[in-house]
């Protein structure tokens, strides 16, 4: 627990120093442990070290680990790809939902969500590098850093966030994106600037959003300077993960 106390400790300056040089962003960054592949015990030992929120990608290694732990008040972010099997572990299970960008899981996850639970904090999942092969909501970016007639810029993210909204088992909380491998930092700067300008856009026609979740290890500097409110870390924290 030493070793992790003191990776946690690291990040958390890393965090603290990048925030404080944004620029127009005021808030806190908030660290999720992305907990994938390490058993409760690690996640145990982050949270005697003051971690409450982790990220799973798979489905039922989550749900055993969720189960494992419930005695713990710690909250569960769901961040993998959603197939349409598993939509009802997630709606069972989980506290937050951060790759949505299919209507049919809208309909499913509010269809599934037990009534005797809160309503399920979800992200729309934005393809920030527009790449077909990829998962997330395409955003019609344009390339010199300036939003014009904001709507019809990302009308795909705002019917879904609207869509979202008007669910009783869902709350839209905001947007997350997982970044392109191998981009200048200028290009990336450039795009999470822009997928700022859309989240800042949101926050305004709906109520809850508060959320922009973007930026893991390689990339945490960028995405806290462009106004990231949460970065996902892993290897940082718990180590290398078993292959």
């Amino acid at each position: 627990m030493h070793t992790i106390n003191n990776r946690i400790k690291k990040i958390n300056i890393t965090i603290e120093n990048h925030a404080k040089n944004r620029l127009n962003h005021s808030h806190t960054v908030q660290l999720l442990a992305v907990s994938k592949r390490f058993d409760s015990e690690h996640i145990i030992n982050a949270y005697h070290c003051g971690l409450t929120d982790f990220g799973e990608n798979y489905v039922q290694e989550a749900v055993a680990k969720i189960q494992q732990l419930q005695h713990l008040p710690l909250t569960w972010h769901f961040i993998g790809p959603i197939q349409s099997n598993k939509t009802q572990l997630i709606a069972q299970n989980f506290d937050w939902v951060q790759t949505v960008s299919r209507e049919k899981i809208i309909a499913r996850l509010q269809a599934q969500r037990p009534d005797n639970l809160p309503p399920l904090n979800t992200l729309i999942q934005v393809n920030i590098s527009q790449d077909p092969n990829k998962s997330g909501v395409l955003a019609d970016f344009i390339n010199d850093n300036r939003i014009v007639n904001q709507q019809p810029l990302y009308q795909a993210i705002y019917k879904m966030a609207q869509l979202i909204q008007n669910q009783s088992h869902l709350t839209f909380r905001g947007l997350m994106t997982i970044s392109e491998k191998d981009l200048s930092d200028v290009e990336l700067s450039l795009q999470y600037s822009q997928l700022d300008q859309i989240y800042q856009q949101l926050k305004q026609d709906f109520k809850d959003v508060d959320t922009l979740s973007m930026g893991m290890s390689q990339d945490v500097k960028i995405a806290i300077q462009n106004g990231s409110t949460q970065v996902r870390i892993g290897t940082a924290i718990f180590g290398q993960r078993d292959s």
